[in-house]
């Protein structure tokens, strides 16, 4: 027996041809993957952590309970520290994954009579966090600073006092692009806002040694916090949050999703030590910097620049309307070899449908080229 209404909502995704599965992984050329940097697959970080622990005498497997009881490992003061150091922040608190921080931060930080603007496009995690806060909402128009100056104008003639909280991402992991930060932490320093930044899509990638974009830019001092993942460029599992000490503090005491989950297992941790490492002397940066100058290059050879969202990130997106029509397409490129996956609604907007293009460091020339050759091919 099966609730008739949960029967029916999946009746409804099979008739838009919506409907999730679960795949296997496949070998077919890797377009699809957050694995910016080979990382996931690297025996050097895989063999380094292993003697990492081993070296420190930590033969353990799982972490034992949440941090606040058992879990705590002695790994955590070496992470947050070296986390800290390398991003130039006051400190760092390390959650399970990007989901629990994004969901313990907004769900608690903001609180009954605050305001949460938020980008439109904003990754579900943050949009989830936020429906769990006291905190009244309002998004506003994707990149767009002069409709976030006007929200926050309009608040502020509201109250001088109420705290607002500003939520973007450096690089949306829909579209693949980025909000103009200086200017929305300079707006953000006038109206007395509190900026909070997803770096996801951006650690690993930007910046000298993939410090991210907000160092980059030299911001670090102006953000209220960063959220950081580690499973994406990083190639293992986990975040943290880049903050004060005073917030860190405060999520370690009201962050549900940190509070009451068990911690991770010290081979996530050592991994995580391991991946930094391996990203200061790495080369791998370099080649996934060449490998998404050519994408850009070849997506105007073939004449596709006004079906591709402009991107400087290693996300690339073709606008293919129609969740048949973009499965269709996907369907083909993965017929010869190429594994590029469709992204439908309702994931994104109806009519917004398109092809996500993930590119990685070890994608070589000849398969960037051959990818959107196939792809010219298929939409004219």
């Amino acid at each position: 027996m099966f609730p008739k209404k949960l029967q029916q909502k999946l009746e409804e995704r099979k008739a838009n041809n919506a409907l999730r599965k679960l795949g296997v992984q496949s070998n077919l050329i890797d377009f699809s993957s957050n694995d910016y940097l080979g990382f996931s697959k690297s025996e050097t970080i895989f063999n380094s952590a292993h003697e990492y622990l081993v070296g420190h005498n930590i033969i353990q497997n799982g972490s034992t309970g949440s941090r606040l009881l058992s879990g705590n490992n002695q790994l955590y003061n070496i992470i947050e520290a070296m986390l800290a150091s390398f991003h130039n922040s006051e400190t760092a608190l390390v959650f399970n994954s990007g989901y629990d921080a994004n969901v313990g931060f907004f769900s608690s930080v903001a609180q009954r009579g605050d305001i949460i603007l938020y980008d439109e496009y904003i990754h579900a995690s943050i949009r989830d966090g936020i429906t769990m806060s006291n905190a009244k909402p309002y998004k506003f128009k994707h990149n767009n600073i002069k409709d976030l100056e006007c929200h926050l104008e309009r608040s502020r003639k509201v109250s001088r006092e109420t705290n607002i909280y500003i939520a973007t991402e450096s690089v949306f992991s829909m579209d693949g692009d980025t909000p103009d930060l200086t200017l929305m932490s300079q707006i953000c320093k006038t109206y007395n806002a509190f900026l909070v930044v997803d770096e996801a899509h951006a650690l690993g990638v930007f910046g000298e040694q993939g410090v991210g974009i907000i160092q980059n830019l030299g911001l670090e001092k102006d953000i209220f916090a960063r959220i950081i993942t580690f499973g994406k460029a990083m190639g293992c599992h986990g975040s943290a949050i880049l903050c004060s000490k005073n917030l860190k503090e405060y999520l370690v005491n009201f962050s549900r999703s940190f509070i009451y989950t068990t911690a991770l297992p010290p081979h996530s941790l050592a991994t995580i030590h391991t991946a930094y490492h391996e990203l200061i002397i790495s080369e791998n940066l370099d080649r996934l910097h060449q490998n998404v100058q050519l994408f850009k290059s070849e997506i105007v050879k073939n004449k596709l620049q006004d079906i591709f969202i402009e991107s400087h990130s290693t996300i690339h997106c073709c606008i293919i309307s129609g969740n048949n029509k973009v499965k269709s397409i996907s369907e083909k490129l993965q017929d010869n070899g190429f594994n590029v996956k469709p992204i439908l609604s309702p994931t994104v907007p109806k009519g917004k449908e398109r092809l996500r293009f993930c590119l990685n460091s070890y994608n070589s020339p000849q398969e960037i080229t051959k990818v959107l050759n196939l792809l010219a091919t298929f939409v004219t």
